[in-house]
């Protein structure tokens, strides 16, 4: 019986003394990956054309006809009934939002915005209105102050003339 090709490049690699890991590091291909392809074990690779790619990768650093390698591959997977072509069977479904059909009706969407936009209009100029109030309030509070300022000043006036008085009693 003729050897497959995962032992083939085994027999290669050993043949050249080429350790795993350095064919690992080499071509980026990761051991476990590797060791699959020397046990023909191919359902742990990632299927479709990374497989063929890693079988070529392989066969290149240990010095194996790469097209050889390939047509053993091929060979390989259809006499073990696998095409060994497809990555996944299961369909994938993308949970990207855009990929929804939209549930809300355009027209309700823009009524909602008019009405936010209405809202914060509103809020600004009641911001705007109740700093006007505030500074016009300060301009006639001003006038208060300097009355204050000049009552505080007599009596301060008056103190000294209490405080002279009771100089002059002393003395």
């Amino acid at each position: 019986m003729e050897a497959t090709i995962g032992e083939q490049l085994r027999l290669a690699r050993e043949g050249r003394g080429i350790p795993l890991r350095e064919i690992s590091d080499q071509t980026r291909i990761s051991m476990h990956y590797l060791e699959a392809i020397e046990s023909n074990d191919y359902k742990r690779l990632p299927g479709g054309i990374f497989n063929r790619s890693f079988v070529k990768a392989y066969a290149r650093y240990v010095g194996y006809d790469e097209k050889d390698a390939i047509e053993g591959y091929t060979r390989y997977m259809r006499d073990s009934g696998d095409s060994g072509e497809e990555v996944s069977t299961t369909p994938y479904h993308s949970k990207v939002y855009t990929d929804v059909p939209a549930t809300r009706s355009p027209i309700l969407t823009v009524v909602l915005a008019i009405v936010i936009l209405g809202i914060l209009t509103a809020l600004a100029l009641g911001i705007v209105y109740w700093v006007q109030r505030r500074a016009a309030g300060t301009l006639h509070e001003a006038p208060l102050i300097a009355n204050l300022e000049s009552v505080r000043g007599n009596v301060t006036a008056g103190s000294n003339i209490r405080k002279a008085d009771y100089e002059q009693f002393l003395q």
